[in-house]
């Protein structure tokens, strides 16, 4: 829900006429969208976008589908459901209304990456019937529908390979590193670092993204584009920059990996850079901050008080 309210928020109050937000709330919540109901440019839907979607509208962010291993790996099925089902009925909706309709893809498609750092070019290395798959292979089915109605239809598509993305309104328990670093060094708990703590990944703030997807959606090439920081951090520096900023009083213990999981990732925004005039502005530490306080203040944890 963090990326998809913060594109709403964007695009309610900055960019256009009326926003129609379609969510079924598997992974988010109603109360993140509570300050937008009754604002005259903004209807919220209830509705799954694996059944058809009837509305009037100029251009479509397809950002649906469980975006955490928690969520995914509870119900692959309605995960690989939503990918591709779900993305044949909002390009059937594009279709239908000539709108232009951009899918947020995932760095995933490039599975455990024998490339370092990632460009789009990179055909990836993911295992086809792993316990990820589901998400994985869905997205890669999900470009490819994209592709074929762009290609058979003229639908103008759009398509952004989004990186590890953090924020505040993250579900606190959604089991992403980064959320679970948050609540854990809040609730002043150990914080769990899968073994061997040595795998990389890049973090781009939700602001950075959103100001991304934007202006990939309004420019002039398809993609697919990398959008994601090129900052790369290993899980237990993650892990120690946290317990830094939060709560230097918590330890840091090793956990059980979970299969399939990639040894590093980092993007390679590149055409990012040259075709959106994009990249990343806010920094590793200061937006820890900032999802920090957001998190204190929804589980009622204020910051102690210095003697």
């Amino acid at each position: 829900m963090g990326l998809a309210l913060q594109t709403c928020w964007m695009l309610t109050l900055f960019f256009y006429d009326q926003v129609i937000v379609a969510d079924n709330f598997f992974t988010g919540s109603k109360d993140n969208l509570k300050k937008w109901i009754g604002h005259p440019r903004f209807e919220l839907i209830r509705h799954d976008v694996t059944e058809p979607l009837l509305v009037e509208v100029d251009q479509i962010y397809h950002l649906a589908c469980p975006a955490s291993p928690i969520f995914y790996k509870h119900n692959p099925v309605k995960t690989i459901k939503t990918n591709v089902i779900g993305t044949l009925n909002m390009l059937g909706l594009a279709k239908r209304v000539g709108a232009r309709i951009l899918l947020t893809s995932t760095s995933e498609v490039y599975g455990d990456p024998l490339e370092h750092p990632q460009t789009e070019a990179y055909w990836g290395n993911v295992n086809p019937i792993g316990v990820r798959s589901c998400y994985d292979e869905g997205k890669r089915v999900a470009e490819t529908l994209m592709f074929d109605y762009h290609r058979q239809h003229g639908i103008e598509i759009r398509i952004a390979r989004i990186f590890n993305t953090y924020g505040p309104r993250m579900n606190i328990d959604d089991g992403r590193v980064v959320s679970n670093f948050i609540a854990q060094a809040v609730r002043g708990e150990p914080l769990t670092v899968q073994k061997p703590g040595t795998q990389t990944r890049s973090f781009c703030y939700v602001a950075d993204m959103v100001d991304g997807l934007i202006r990939l959606m309004n420019g002039n090439n398809t993609g697919p584009i990398n959008l994601g920081n090129p900052g790369e951090f290993t899980m237990l520096e993650l892990a120690e920059n946290v317990k830094e900023l939060i709560n230097p009083d918590i330890t840091v213990t090793m956990t059980e990996n979970t299969p399939d999981d990639p040894r590093q990732r980092k993007p390679d925004i590149t055409k990012a850079k040259e075709v959106l005039g994009w990249e990343p502005k806010i920094v590793l530490k200061d937006g820890l901050v900032l999802m920090e306080d957001d998190f204190r203040e929804r589980l009622a944890v204020p910051k102690k008080t210095k003697a």
